[in-house]
């Protein structure tokens, strides 16, 4: 038989039978139904266990002898809850697969969870919380016409995305019937340790070839996570996991009543293509938010990226706060090194006080100083570390830090605390709460430098479920410290974008995409940063300098405009009209916000494979913005297709800069693509708005 759950904008259709565990065979939009192959199907949840292995073995996380030997036991359904559980009589395991959906988002989010009936025990090595081969089913294609999307990360290396055939990107085509077995090949991303996106992303989509049907993916987990495409006997599938024993060295023993639960992954379909898959995405982001997002998404100066670099002092300060009211910003934050005494603080931070050097007449000065221009003070912190000098290394107690074989993890002159231990979360607590109640502070840039490996083995578990049960109470530390400052603002920052998951950003208010200090080199992944973002979390650094051409600053402050506008640079040295070029940015952004937070991104020169000198990146909103920006090299003029517009005659308006002579804009209704053509020299950037008009 079958069970049907739908949300109103999404369907799910499962295939349970006592013969057979419980499988997926379609997840579309809710909407008249076409006929399925009910031969179709991997089982919903794989089962890794010591013991209980794979049949045929290999790599992959698909052919689990538990997951073969699961079955239908019941199901609870709700509006917005689907629970379906099965049992494996052999291993004694009861397995749940939790689906939730919110009205009107085409798009759920799932995990599993695990316990076991009996005296007995089982340790576990991997657990999908997401395997199905529904998107062959849906998209009405084989293999053959199915691409991959999926993302690479790395430091000021944000975000860049390809897109290739399955049968090139791994999934090797050969014959089952000769050899009585599948092909065990698979295409295969693992992110190890903490920063969940250090070097790739955890979000991918499968997308039929003519761009007709797409199935996008995002782990929610703020560590180590694993996902695969691979084909079986019974079709193709993709299996999502977080971590797991062989790629991260996670291991749990489950028994009666102490269970164990996967981390939660989203799943979004569309008829239609990447831009469209990503959209709704977006939307599945909106809709789990836990945060209390400040609504009007407030202007952030930080006096870090290419400003004072780390080297805050009061005399250095005041001007610069003076210059960033004046050009409206509504926050104003000091950045790394207010703590610094001696100028070599990297290995002796942990106390988070600040330096009596640096600021001779108090931190106090300087907050007192922002509040008195209008702003909200806000500082940096790197809470989860301390440094091997700190006084606080030697009195915390053992087990506050990550261990492995009895000696302390060390990375960089730095420490790993353990947020399991109370002592570490009552540490990191004090900190917080002195700085909001000392020096009224609203905002903190909470960053991450350090990997602490595998993990920690300190109570006797494996390395890779310490790193899980740490990632998990440090979202419970962030959810306290909102719960105890609901008007505290938190970015999201590990050195830039290396830990951009929708673990930490459910809970925090906005994403430094990158590190990168280069102007020239941040378009691409400002533009890009959507995929796996929202627009109006994407801070996009925007440093004009004093020492840029009009179209230098306006390139620079482009990029910041159709995201969260993220200002630094030393306009406390910029003349007026250096000046006014930077208010006016920060005006058309604040002008744009209720817009951002609204909008579905798009990509009118794709956002995979881009390698062009011209780059371009959208929003849909009430109206349509468009970000295009024109690198060294690029040719006069290009055009970006706009296919949601085609047929629609659009009025073009520069947003910013609101004066741009060197550009012009034609409209092909027909085609549905703007022409953009600049006759001045490169690099430069605007932002347009198409509006309809009468026809």
């Amino acid at each position: 038989m079958t069970v049907s759950w739908s949300t109103g904008a999404i369907r799910l259709l499962l295939d349970v039978s006592d013969d057979r565990p419980v499988r997926l065979l379609s997840l579309r939009p809710s909407g008249p139904s076409s006929g399925l192959s009910a031969g179709i199907g991997v089982p919903l949840v794989e089962v890794q266990a010591l013991g209980h292995g794979r049949f045929p073995g290999s790599h992959r996380y698909a052919d689990t002898m538990i997951g073969a030997r699961l079955r239908y036991r019941t199901h609870v359904a709700s509006a917005d809850e689907l629970r379906v559980v099965q049992h494996d009589p052999v291993s004694g395991l009861v397995v749940s697969s939790v689906f939730q959906g919110v009205a009107g988002v085409p798009a759920v989010r799932t995990w599993t969870e695990v316990d076991v009936e009996g005296p007995g025990s089982v340790c576990l090595q991997a657990v999908t919380s997401l395997s199905t081969g529904a998107f062959l089913v849906d998209a009405d294609r084989s293999v053959d016409e199915v691409d991959l999307v999926h993302g690479d990360s790395d430091w000021v290396a944000e975000s860049r995305w390809h897109r290739t055939p399955l049968r090139e990107a791994g999934l090797v085509a050969m014959d089952p019937t000769v050899h009585h077995h599948a092909s065990r090949s698979r295409f295969a991303l693992t992110s190890r340790s903490s920063w969940s996106t250090g070097e790739h992303l955890p979000c991918g989509v499968l997308v039929a070839r003519d761009d007709s049907w797409a199935m996008a993916w995002q782990i929610e987990h703020n560590g180590a996570w694993h996902w695969e495409v691979g084909e079986t006997v019974a079709g193709a599938y993709v299996a999502v996991l977080g971590p797991t024993d062989a790629e991260h060295q996670w291991s749990r023993v489950v028994s009666s009543g102490a269970g164990f639960t996967t981390v939660p992954v989203s799943v979004a379909v569309v008829a239609g293509g990447v831009d469209d898959a990503f959209g709704a995405l977006t939307r599945q982001r909106r809709a789990t938010l836990r945060n209390r997002r400040a609504p009007w998404l407030p202007v952030i100066f930080n006096d870090y990226m290419n400003t004072l670099m780390g080297d805050p002092t009061t005399e250095k300060l005041l001007p610069l706060i003076d210059a960033a009211a004046s050009v409206g910003a509504d926050y104003f934050c000091v950045d790394a090194g207010w703590y610094d005494e001696d100028g070599k603080w990297w290995d002796s931070v942990g106390e988070w006080r600040p330096s009596t050097t640096r600021f001779p007449g108090g931190f106090g000065e300087v907050a007192d100083r922002i509040r008195a221009r209008g702003m909200v003070p806000g500082i940096w912190l790197e809470p989860e570390v301390v440094g091997v000098r700190s006084a606080l290394a030697r009195s915390l107690p053992e087990e506050a830090f990550f261990q492995r074989q009895g000696a302390r993890v060390g990375e960089h002159g730095r420490f790993h605390l353990d947020l399991r231990h109370p002592a570490a979360v009552r540490h990191v607590d004090e900190v917080v709460d002195r700085l909001v109640g000392e020096f009224g502070v609203g905002y903190i840039k909470l960053d991450y430098n350090i990997m602490p490996g595998a993990g920690t083995d300190v109570g006797g578990v494996a390395p890779g479920e310490g790193l899980l049960g740490h990632n998990r109470a440090h979202l419970a530390w962030l959810d306290g410290v909102l719960a105890r400052h609901p008007d505290l603002l938190l970015e999201n920052c590990a050195s830039g974008a290396m830990r951009m998951d929708y673990a930490m950003l459910s809970r925090l208010h906005i994403q430094s995409t990158s590190d990168q200090q280069n102007p020239l080199l941040y378009p691409p992944i400002a533009a890009a940063a959507p995929a796996s973002v929202l627009p109006e979390q994407a801070g996009n650094w925007a440093y004009a300098q004093p020492g840029m051409s009009p179209d230098e600053a306006a390139f620079t402050l482009a990029t910041g405009v159709l995201g969260r506008l993220y200002l630094a640079g030393r306009v406390d040295l910029m003349d007026s009209a250096q000046r006014a070029l930077v208010h006016e940015a920060v005006s058309v952004h604040k002008g744009l916000r209720s817009e951002i937070a609204t909008s579905i991104p798009f990509w009118p020169l794709g956002l995979t494979n881009r390698t062009g000198p011209w780059v371009a990146q959208g929003l849909r909103a009430q109206s349509t913005y468009i970000t295009v920006w024109r690198l060294p090299g690029a040719s006069a003029d290009v055009t970006l297709p706009v296919p949601h517009l085609q047929g629609q005659p659009m009025a073009i308006s520069p947003q910013f800069p609101l004066t741009s002579p060197s550009w012009t804009f034609t409209w092909d209704t027909g085609q549905g693509s703007l022409h953009a053509a600049h006759n001045g020299n490169a690099p430069a950037a605007v932002v347009v708005r198409l509006t309809p008009t009468p026809a």
